[in-house]
This record gives C-alpha cells, sequence and structure tokens, in this order.
C-alpha cells in the first residue's frame, strides 16, 4: 500500500509525453512529471517517489526530497498568507498549507516555525500545524517510547518558556533545557545533540547538553590546559570572570569552570590569583 507523504517503491507503467505514470496500488496510476522523474526512466523501471497532492489536489510523485516527511517536525518558512491559513515552503512545487485552525498563534510571512506534518484523515491531504503537544508526546511513556537517564538523543528547539527552551526528542516527545543549564548559542529551529538528564515522578522529560561527572571535569581541565599554552601560558579567564566569558570560552557553567582550576591548582599545574591564571613550567 503506498503512503502519502512519504517515498513509495512504485512501478512505471505508462509513458505519456509529459511524464510517466507509476502503479501506486490502492490509490491507482500517479503521474510522476518527465522533470521531477529519474534520467533515463523507462517501462518497467521501479521508481522511488514521494507522493503528494498538486495545486489541483490530485495526487503527484516526485523524486525531489521534501525537506520533512508526513509525521515529523521541521523549522519551515511561512511564504505566503491566504484565506484558508498560511503556506510554508518545504521544497516542493507547491507549498504546504498550515490551516488556520491549526495555528497555535498568528503567523507571519517571511518567518520560520516549527511544524509537524500530518495527513488529514478525512480528505487524506498533507497539511502542518503549529499544535505541536496535539501530535507528540510530554511524558516518557511505554506508548510513545521510554528514555533513560543519561541517554543521547536528537533535540529539535522549538520554543522558549520562563524556565528554559522545549525541545522535541527524537521527533516523537517534547522536554525542557533549563535555562540556566545552556551554556552555548541556541535558537528555535536548531537541530542538535543533547541528553536525557532525567525523568520526573510526573513523567515530565529533562534534558541537558552534557553532564558534569569526573571524567568530564578531567577532559575541561584538559582543555583549560592547552588554552593556556595556546596563550604562552596566561589566561585572564579567573573564577572572577561573567559567565558569559566563561560560557563562550569553554561552553560550561561558571561553576564547573572553577571547580575545574580549582582541581588544577591543587595539582600545582596552574598559579591563581584575581586577575590572572598562570600556567606551572614544568
Amino acid at each position: 500500500m503506498s503512503q502519502v507523504g512519504k517515498f513509495n517503491n512504485l512501478e512505471v507503467v505508462n509513458e505519456v509525453p509529459f511524464g510517466f505514470y507509476l502503479d501506486a496500488g490502492d490509490k491507482g496510476q500517479i503521474l510522476l512529471p518527465t522533470k521531477n522523474a529519474p534520467l533515463g526512466c523507462k517501462l518497467g523501471d521501479m521508481v522511488n517517489a514521494f507522493i503528494y497532492h498538486d495545486s489541483d489536489d490530485r495526487l503527484i510523485a516526485t523524486i525531489r526530497r521534501p525537506k520533512v516527511l508526513v509525521d515529523h517536525c521541521a523549522y519551515l518558512k511561512v511564504v505566503s498568507i491566504t484565506k484558508v491559513g498560511v503556506f510554508v515552503d518545504w521544497g516542493l512545487e507547491k507549498d504546504l498549507l498550515v490551516p488556520f485552525s491549526e495555528q497555535d498563534y498568528p503567523m507571519s510571512e517571511g518567518v520560520s516555525y516549527v511544524l509537524y506534518v500530518f495527513c488529514d484523515e478525512e480528505t487524506g491531504r498533507l497539511a502542518a500545524s503549529t499544535k505541536l503537544k496535539d501530535f507528540l508526546y510530554e511524558e516518557s511513556s511505554e506508548e510513545g517510547g521510554t528514555f533513560e537517564d543519561k541517554q543521547e538523543v536528537e533535540l529539535l528547539i522549538c520554543g522558549q518558556t520562563d524556565m528554559g527552551y522545549k525541545a522535541i526528542i527524537n521527533g516523537s516527545h517534547i522536554g525542557l533545557l533549563f535555562r540556566d543549564e545552556v551554556f552555548q548559542p541556541i535558537k528555535i529551529g536548531h537541530s542538535m545533540k543533547g541528553y536525557i538528564k532525567r525523568i520526573r515522578e510526573d513523567g515530565k522529560i529533562d534534558l541537558c547538553f552534557q553532564f558534569h561527572d569526573p571524567t568530564a571535569r578531567n577532559t575541561l581541565e584538559e582543555k583549560i590546559i592547552e588554552d593556556l599554552i595556546a596563550h604562552d601560558g596566561l589566561s585572564t579567564l579567573t573564577d572572577k570572570s561573567s559567565a558569559d566569558e566563561i560560557s563562550k570560552r569553554f561552553t560550561v557553567s561558571k561553576n564547573v569552570y572553577k571547580k575545574a582550576i580549582g582541581s588544577l591548582f591543587r595539582q600545582k599545574r596552574i598559579l591563581l590569583d584575581k586577575t590572572k591564571i598562570t600556567l606551572v613550567k614544568k
């Protein structure tokens, strides 16, 4: 059974001057226009094609890859606003509709948003939504998949709150990165690796970018030594420096940095005063 919004391996069963028809099983024959077909395409070939609706609401095929598949999230830009909703650029000839009923807030032309792409059960057409909570899980559960502490995951930053940043986890869940634990520049729409910090008693998921265990601290200590060597054994980044300065240089909190230089001082690898750190020469 072929699926709208996904790639399907379909046979070429007819050739016409403007393209090829593919056997899509229960969906009949679907046109693959010449400009969207592989070079040398011919009868009997199997083509891995993406299926969606064209501007006339007819099913059509292409080998071009859209920016997002059905049941996935992506950061997409609004290209027009109409009476039925807004349209976003998802990499294909026909833009993708975000109906007004699927907007949590008014959307503006030229602005990008994190959206979930779904197939409308009544019409069979693809659409997108900013109402992520309607499609994603907010709690670690057996139904939506479970996570473990310190598990590495893929994150898509999707929003901000007073507490920090919301992120989509592996395309299925929503978790929280606490603002005071984020020590690198991030923006809505950014994709990056992160970790499950903990699963709370209510099932909500807390996230982080790093764990400050002994191994991580040892790594930071060596980075500090390497930085000192690169700067002729001298650094003005002390425990009196601002958290922003420390974060920009080493992507860690001020507290973690203070612990690392304290450890290096006790090891007699550096000298400390209020204005500078000096590498102890061997």
